[in-house]
């Protein structure tokens, strides 16, 4: 198996069990402003979603804007509306991770970020992909610590906890 697919579906799982902690969410607890990262668990998560969507279509050799962005406040409301979205886009990135062959293929966009001058962006496809699973993992950190906060026991996706086989063994 590639080696991005294989962290794709760690992201995958360690994902439905960050979403598992946040569907019983209050809709009060789910849009509660936390004093750093993105502030509401809903908009790192959109950001997230966003992301993904974005590095997705550029692996694909898309150029895409900001506007272009299905995962945005205006658009997506609510975590029932978001959830779905998510997981079929999911299922969509996991597509496009697999028919890569050339990683060192490269990769070049324009961005222009809100309220900021454009940038122009060099990179392969491996930076791509890159940038798609680590920046989910560090949202993902940010997301559980607001959840600690809200009382949830949100803890333990590492990969090792997630993706090794474990035996107990007989004292």
């Amino acid at each position: 198996m590639q080696p991005f697919l294989s962290l794709f579906d760690y992201l995958l799982k360690a994902r439905a069990r960050l979403l598992d902690w946040i569907r019983p969410l209050s809709a009060e607890e789910y849009f509660r402003e936390f004093p750093y990262g993105l502030k509401t668990i809903h908009a790192t998560l959109l950001h997230v979603a966003g992301a993904e969507w974005a590095y997705g279509r550029r692996l694909q050799g898309q150029q895409v804007s900001f506007t272009d962005n299905p995962f945005i406040a205006e658009k997506v409301l609510t975590f029932a509306q978001l959830e779905p979205a998510w997981t079929a886009l999911s299922s969509e990135t996991r597509l496009a991770l697999s028919q890569i062959t050339d990683w060192n293929a490269g990769v070049e966009y324009r961005m222009t970020p809100p309220n900021a001058p454009p940038v122009r962006i060099r990179t392969t496809r491996q930076g791509v992909a890159s940038q798609l699973i680590l920046h989910e993992v560090h949202h993902r950190a940010l997301v559980m610590s607001m959840l600690r906060q809200l009382g949830v026991a949100a803890q333990n996706l590492d990969y090792s906890a997630l993706m090794f086989d474990r035996e107990q063994e007989v004292a």
